[in-house]
Order: structure tokens, then sequence, then C-alpha cells
């Protein structure tokens, strides 16, 4: 009897956890890109076929989009078509059901270095009628003189000053010393293509 009471307490315990949230976008799983295929399978901008008056859903459904794969919003300019967020931690092979980019290889790297993305959605309108949207996912790489918390030598001899003055300001959005460009990340853009146009 207890053997069927605890049994019934772990098959419900899952179940009150999610209780009623709607977790329709966060439970869709990237495809697997395997390391030596080619992630490109649709044109970056890709072409919306919609009319004039089908700006505010087409911007819309870009933020959700953004939304959905857990990037904050940095910038968001409705008349110039422009979407910019703010830097996002990739995540590794570790955090495998975590929205990211599906090519296996970049996620290989997130796991054994900081990557982060920032990624810039560009809206505009074609000639012919209907829109081109473009993803761009950025790769950064952070850079650090040694590993944050190693304490190897540092009792004998102490590098830093034990007070740290700064002279001049430099928002972080503009200037981050700490992080370079290493390059686009062409499977995340396709994954955001793919839920944008199924959208």
């Amino acid at each position: 009897m207890t053997g069927m009471f605890h049994t019934a307490v772990v098959g419900v315990l899952p179940l009150l956890a999610l209780g009623c949230q709607n977790l329709q976008p966060a439970m869709e799983l990237s495809p697997v890109t395997p390391i030596v295929a080619s992630p490109v399978k649709h044109p970056n901008p890709v072409f919306i076929p919609l009319g004039e008056n089908d700006y505010g859903p087409v911007f819309e459904k870009a933020l959700e989009v953004l939304g959905d794969y857990g990037f904050e919003i940095a910038d968001a300019n409705r008349y110039d078509g422009r979407i910019e967020t703010t830097p996002r931690i990739s995540p590794g092979i570790g955090l495998f059901l975590k929205s990211g980019s599906p090519d296996v290889y970049e996620r290989l790297l997130s796991t054994f270095q900081t990557y982060r993305h920032r990624v810039t959605v560009q809206i505009q309108p074609a000639e012919q009628g209907g829109y081109f949207i473009e993803f761009i996912v950025r790769k950064e790489l952070e850079d650090l003189a040694r590993p944050i918390r190693s304490t190897i030598g540092g009792a004998v001899f102490r590098a830093e000053h034990t007070v740290e003055r700064q002279t001049e300001v430099i928002d972080p959005t503009i200037y981050d010393p700490a992080w370079f460009y290493r390059g686009r990340d062409e499977g995340l853009e396709q994954e955001l293509i793919r839920r944008y146009r199924g959208r």
C-alpha cells in the first residue's frame, strides 16, 4: 500500500511543480544539428508575404520569438524596424533543455567557455509588398586574464591593488572590454527564423 502511495506522489509532484503555466513555447525542443551538417536552410533575410497594414503583427511576432528564447529587449524601435536585445549567456550541452543554438559544436564551445549571444532583428518593407526580416545573432567570447575564482599564488603574490579607482565611466552597452566578437551563430539564426515562420 505504501509503495503505491509513494509512486502516486512521485508521479504527481512534477505536475504540481508546473502548475497552470502555459509552457508551450518553452517545451518545444530545438532540432539538433550535427557537427558536420550545415544549418543553413532558410534565406536570411526571410521574406514574409503580408500586406502593408500587417506591419504591427510582423513586429510583435518578432518580439514574441525573442521572448520565447529568453532574450530581453534592450531597444525596440517600431518606426526604424529594428530590435536589439541585451546579451544572454548561451547554454551548453548540460543545459540541453534550455533554448539556444541547435548546433552541437556551438553547444560544446559554450560548455567549456563562456559565450553570449546578442540578437539584432531588422524589418524592411519589400517593393512588391511584404517584409524582409533579418535575424543577426552575434557570438561574443568572455576574455579574462585568469579564472574568476583562481586562488593559486594569491597568498604569496598579489597582483591587484586593494583599492580600485575608476577614473572614467564607460557605458557597458557601448564598450565592454571583457567580451570580444567571435562571428555569427547561423544555427541559432536559422532556429529563430524557423520559429518566426511557424508563427
